[in-house]
């Protein structure tokens, strides 16, 4: 009974959109909801919600909260990265270019690696 009422809590004051969609998931199952019906109210997969459902069941509360990883490591350095910001802060026309007058993505990539 103090589980569903913590899940309830965290379903009506949670902030974070993640830990609120978990939380709803676990109400849902232990209202006896099946697996199509809550993937169909929250738009996720059945295997997200059955991966949720274990995880709760196995952790607790600590399985509602996301899990973030570092990412990808960066491929730019911080110099180079730098580099690129100031030129794409500044006008074609400082770098002698007349045909247009604005950066665009394919542009500027194509401006860096010719210089």
């Amino acid at each position: 009974m103090e589980e569903g009422r913590r899940l309830q809590r965290i379903g009506r004051s949670s902030k974070d959109p993640i830990r609120l969609r978990r939380a709803i998931m676990v109400v849902m199952s232990a209202q006896g909801q099946p697996v199509w019906s809550i993937t169909s109210l929250l738009q996720v997969s059945e295997g997200y919600v059955r991966d949720v459902i274990h995880a709760f069941n196995e952790r607790g509360f600590d399985a509602l909260d996301p899990r973030w990883s570092g990412g990808r490591p960066r491929t730019i350095g911080d110099q180079v990265r730098e580099r690129i910001c100031l030129i794409a802060r500044t006008s074609p026309a400082d770098w002698g270019i007349a045909e247009f007058s604005a950066w665009s993505l394919a542009k500027l990539a194509e401006h860096l690696v010719a210089g």
